[in-house]
């Protein structure tokens, strides 16, 4: 018999963005918004209506939309023990709610609450602290998306590849080898030149310029048993997006695989 989920995990933060409430609600609360600064995004956009988050390849998290009131709040809830192939009687469904709060001066603030019950096992609550390092990160790219490509539609380019050792020496590599040093400097890099806007821990952020306009996140995270991930994920607003893609995102991958990284 498993476990009875009354375990509360919960997740709470703030970010103030640029925008309108119209303007944060269609970044927050629409596919094309959520696409462009997070993952790429199905969404029937009303209350009750169905919501997936694409992962990767033949990986995703589906939910519902349980909260919409246009443009203050949306709630959504996923299926998080399918998420993690676990027993659907031993996790709850994971919650979240975002909610628009207009300022002065033409920026908006955004709560954020996640919130779930699990069985209190050592990995739930490891799950949740990577969750709050890993997700604060797109609220970086929700602010450069709303004070630069507000209601465009994204075409996004993700590649990564793996190997041995530690996140923090694969980023080291991975930030060396791309010239991401300060933030505000100018970065030129297999073929794409940019702005540094944020360098954190084990990932940074790009606003591109040239010679596809948009956003470009680089990080590295470990997989556990010795083994880590090097990734780009770009996501790029013009017409000509869709052919870059297609004829970069090989490219970024091969440049991925080809990595020189110390034993």
């Amino acid at each position: 018999m498993s476990a009875t989920p009354n375990v509360p995990y919960r997740l709470e933060f703030s970010v103030e963005v640029p925008g309108t409430p119209e303007q944060v609600w269609q970044a927050v609360a629409t596919a094309t918004g959520m696409s462009a600064w997070f993952l790429p995004t199905e969404m029937e956009e009303r209350e009750g209506g169905a919501l997936h988050f694409s992962m990767g390849p033949e990986m995703g998290s589906d939910g519902q939309v349980t909260g919409w009131d246009p443009p203050r709040r949306i709630a959504y809830q996923e299926d998080w023990a399918a998420l993690m192939g676990k027993d659907p009687d031993s996790l709850s469904p994971l919650t979240s709610e975002f909610v628009v709060e207009a300022q002065s001066g033409g920026t908006c603030v955004v709560r954020v609450t996640s919130s779930g019950f699990g069985t209190g096992a050592d990995w739930e609550q490891e799950w949740w602290d990577d969750m709050g390092s890993s997700w604060m990160p797109f609220f970086d790219n929700l602010r450069l998306y709303l004070s630069h490509f507000p209601g465009q539609q994204a075409t996004q380019l993700e590649a990564s590849a793996s190997y041995p050792g530690t996140p923090e020496a694969l980023w080291s590599t991975l930030r060396d080898t791309l010239g991401l040093d300060d933030e505000g400097t100018t970065v030129e890099a297999r073929g794409v030149t940019g702005t540094l806007e944020r360098v954190g821990e084990r990932q940074a952020l790009v606003r591109l310029t040239a010679p596809v306009p948009g956003m470009l996140t680089v990080y590295t995270y470990g997989e556990g048993e010795g083994t880590t991930t090097a990734g780009v994920r770009a996501y790029l607003f013009s017409a000509d997006a869709a052919d870059y893609v297609r004829r970069e995102e090989p490219a970024w991958q091969t440049w991925l695989q080809g990595l020189s990284v110390p034993a």
